[in-house]
């Protein structure tokens, strides 16, 4: 028996490889799926099945195309109906991989379909469950996803999610481990752990929704509080991953194009396109083509782009560090965003070179910014998530969460210069960029966000543990 999870940080997803007697069970795969049919192939063995946990809202499974290129069955449990072919499993049901035994688990709440997947040995003993959304370590999945589709509040999901996990999951084994979808950095649920992998008994030690002595009440009020609004690509991705999708060589062509400054522009104005800039965001405070969204490689990239961008369908015109231009393709259809036109060739650079116009940010280092801000001379908006402000602030900075920056757009300045930061100034110079592209250009970066101007010695408010918010 072999068990190998796939963890991708960007998504905080956990896809996982199973193999035994030359017989592969793939469970959750993202859309990219030559490295799963690689494996297989190193193994000698064949790809038998694909298990999904549930219609994917975070990211764009690869399913279709791995049964499309592997000859596997997609596995869904039970009430799932997809467009495409696949085996809707009966509650109970075993699926047979080599020595091994896979037994459905129905474990509704997440989703209607939601299905935790149990892993026997070749004795026949309960070694591992795959828990999808359900069972996450530390929590579980948040209960509203699916409300339209259910045509259910997220207090009856939250119900059956309460019977799912007493009834299918507490009863087994402590010793049985626990394989989720999600770790830490998910908005699949509110609080997870960073860890990917744990045993079931200590999470019924740990986990706030697995104690015993829970009453369905006190579960459905603590599940459902402090949800914040899902991201708005969410509904697209289920669409995708019930109906299927565009072949992602088909979207890598498409997207790694390489088009001249000129070509470039063109199709920018024709195709009403986003020019999105993923280099490092010292570099695009330096210079950038106006008016483009930056959101870099490095940080958490395919998320933000789904929460900010949106809508899917939106075409997308790429500004690519040499190099990662499949990467950059790759991580965008990982979220359903397969509308790339193709990148600049020579980048930034090339832009320049041609005479065409670009544009900067203002950007200040903590030890300058110090100064005005004791005066309390400019106003300071931060754009760090609710929890890390209510935890700790600078004083007199108001807090406008770069998840929801749409929603704050009335409260920043029109022509008075402000301050924005955020922790470390990834997330600042994602939203100044977005602030330039709606014509607010009175802006300044402050350059190492909340840690820089902390060490500093700027004032800030007393600190509040973030686990007692």
């Amino acid at each position: 028996m072999n068990i190998e999870q796939i963890y991708t940080g960007c998504l905080a997803q956990g896809a996982y490889y199973i193999e035994s007697e030359g017989e592969v069970a793939i469970v959750d795969p993202l859309r990219e799926v030559e490295p799963y049919l690689k494996r297989a192939k190193e193994d000698n063995a064949r790809i038998k099945y694909v298990f999904e946990t549930h219609f994917h809202a975070d990211f764009v499974s690869g399913h279709v195309t791995l049964a499309k290129e592997s000859g596997a069955s997609i596995v869904y449990g039970p009430t799932a109906k997809p467009s495409f072919d696949a085996i809707i499993a009966e509650d109970g049901q075993e699926f047979q991989l080599g020595k091994l035994t896979i037994t459905v688990l129905h474990t509704p709440g997440h989703t209607m379909e939601s299905t935790t997947y149990l892993l026997k040995d070749e004795k026949g003993k309960d070694h591992a469950i795959f828990s999808g959304d359900t069972l996450f370590l530390g929590d579980v999945g948040r209960p509203d996803l699916a409300q339209k589709a259910a045509n259910m509040t997220q207090e009856q999901l939250a119900g059956l999610l309460y019977d799912s996990l007493r009834e299918k999951i507490m009863p087994l084994s402590d010793d049985v481990i626990v394989y989720p979808a999600h770790g830490a950095g998910s908005a699949c649920g509110k609080n997870m752990m960073k860890e990917t992998v744990d045993k079931l008994g200590n999470q019924k030690k740990i986990n706030y929704a697995l104690r015993e002595d829970m009453t369905r009440e006190e579960f459905i009020e603590e599940v459902t509080e402090g949800l914040l609004p899902p991201p708005k690509y969410f509904p697209q991705n289920v669409k995708m991953n019930k109906e299927g999708y565009e072949d992602i060589n088909e979207v890598l062509e498409r997207g790694t194009r390489a088009l001249s400054p000129n070509a470039f522009e063109t199709a920018a104005n024709e195709t009403g396109a986003i020019v999105l800039d993923v280099r490092h965001e010292d570099e695009f405070v330096k210079g950038h083509i106006p008016r483009s969204i930056f959101i870099g490689l490095n940080g958490d990239f395919a998320p933000w782009v789904g929460a900010l961008i949106a809508d899917t369908a939106q075409p997308i015109l790429l500004l690519i560090p040499e190099g990662k231009e499949e990467e950059t393709v790759t991580r965008l259809s990982r979220v359903g965003f397969d509308k790339t036109l193709g990148y600049l060739d020579g980048g930034f650079e090339a832009w320049k070179k041609a005479g065409k116009e670009f544009d900067t940010i203002i950007s200040v280092s903590a030890d300058i910014a110090k100064k005005s801000l004791e005066g309390n001379e400019v106003p300071i908006f931060d754009v760090r998530k609710e929890s890390e402000y209510k935890s700790e602030h600078l004083l007199n900075a108001k807090n406008t969460p770069l998840d929801f920056l749409n929603n704050h757009m009335a409260e920043f300045p029109k022509e008075e210069t402000f301050y924005v930061h955020c922790a470390g100034g990834y997330r600042s110079v994602i939203a100044a960029s977005i602030l330039k592209s709606r014509g607010i250009h009175n802006l300044i970066d402050l350059a190492g966000g909340f840690a820089a101007l902390k060490k500093e010695g700027a004032a800030v408010t007393d600190y509040v543990c973030p686990t007692t918010l």
